[in-house]
């Protein structure tokens, strides 16, 4: 549908999101990217930086063999530093890593390490730059996404509801909250684009309820919308049941099985959408390899509720699923935050 070449416009949405970064002439920069990385996309962030004038150069790593037995898709836990010792040394060298991998570094196990050397990681998400050009960050997005991350540390309980039948309760004491609002600068953090989000890692044993998934809701690991009422019921933290008589259902229950791991069935985060650019209807208008769904996550309005890892619980699996829901309510103790899919400020 889309030609990957070049395009000036292209080039123009990446340094725009570099200057936000404040990546200039006294910056150096690696660009981090695997074999089965997007090529175009590595191309563009190449000729961006050359704008800036910043000092840079490329660290590409062979993509590791998928571990199996399940198919990992959209888990933002990059294996693709494993055993690359070197590559990690020399990124944790630089003022600014451009993250290019496939699954993207927001959770892989040396990206600790890379933010504490103080570092500062843009993740492009592998997505097609159509997309990305059109979710380009803007300054207003970032104080949107700090309003609701201060709403977030200051909450005792998130309560999620829908006319379906959705009723979650999240205990907000001990959990980790961020946001993302595009773009990085400050030493030591991470970012990815496109951003307007917040999540909140609960503490463990703080989630518990029901949610109920209707046709039109959103699954990002298999890059689909749902087609038929799906239900989870959630004990402390866990999926302890999957109803739901559709292929929704059984290709869900099959896939989280196959981990063989009862962390692939936890909660790994949730959060909200604050990106009035990003579109619901997206997953609609690109094939699925122009797509990674970073946008969908991002619809302002949706609830993005995700299973598997929380470093903050002490879970680890490599089992996830990004689900984002529209029609919801949220609230955080009294104060409504999203009404029926629609931001109250």
């Amino acid at each position: 549908m889309l030609e990957d070449r070049v395009e000036a416009k292209w080039i123009d949405a990446f340094q725009q999101v570099m200057d936000l970064c404040a990546i200039d002439a006294g910056q150096s920069v690696a660009i981090l990217s695997e074999t089965q990385s997007r090529s175009l996309n590595v191309q563009l962030a190449e000729l961006a930086l050359a704008r800036t004038e910043a000092t840079y150069f490329h660290v590409t790593v062979p993509t590791p063999p998928q571990p199996g037995p399940a198919i990992l898709r959209s888990t933002g836990a990059s294996t693709a530093l494993n055993g690359q010792a070197a590559a990690v040394s020399a990124l944790c060298g630089v003022d600014v890593v451009i993250d290019l991998t496939v699954e993207g570094l927001m959770h892989a196990p040396q990206t600790a390490g890379i933010l504490k050397s103080g570092t500062r990681i843009l993740n492009i998400s592998n997505e097609h730059p159509d997309a990305l050009e059109r979710c380009k960050p803007e300054l207003s997005l970032m104080e949107d996404v700090k309003a609701a991350v201060k709403l977030c540390r200051g909450a005792d309980a998130m309560t999620v509801t829908s006319d379906a039948g959705t009723d979650l309760t999240v205990n907000m004491d001990g959990a980790s909250t961020v946001g993302v609002w595009g773009w990085t600068d400050r030493p030591g953090t991470l970012a990815h684009w496109p951003g307007g989000i917040v999540v909140s890692f609960p503490a463990a044993g703080s989630v518990n309820g029901r949610l109920v998934f209707q046709p039109g809701d959103m699954n990002l690991t298999f890059k689909r919308y749902f087609d038929s009422q799906v239900v989870f019921h959630l004990e402390d933290d866990y999926v302890t049941g999957i109803e739901g008589s559709g292929v929704d259902a059984r290709l869900m229950r099959d896939y989280l099985d196959a981990f063989g791991d009862k962390n692939a069935f936890a909660t790994s985060h949730v959060g909200w959408g604050l990106n009035r650019a990003a579109r619901y209807e997206a997953l609609t208008m690109y094939d699925k390899r122009d797509c990674n769904g970073t946008e969908l996550r991002a619809v302002a309005g949706n609830f993005l509720y995700s299973t598997g890892a929380n470093e903050f619980a002490n879970r680890f699996t490599d089992g996830h699923f990004d689900l984002p829901m529209m029609g919801c309510t949220i609230r955080l103790d009294d104060r409504c935050v999203v009404e029926n899919g629609k931001l109250t400020s």
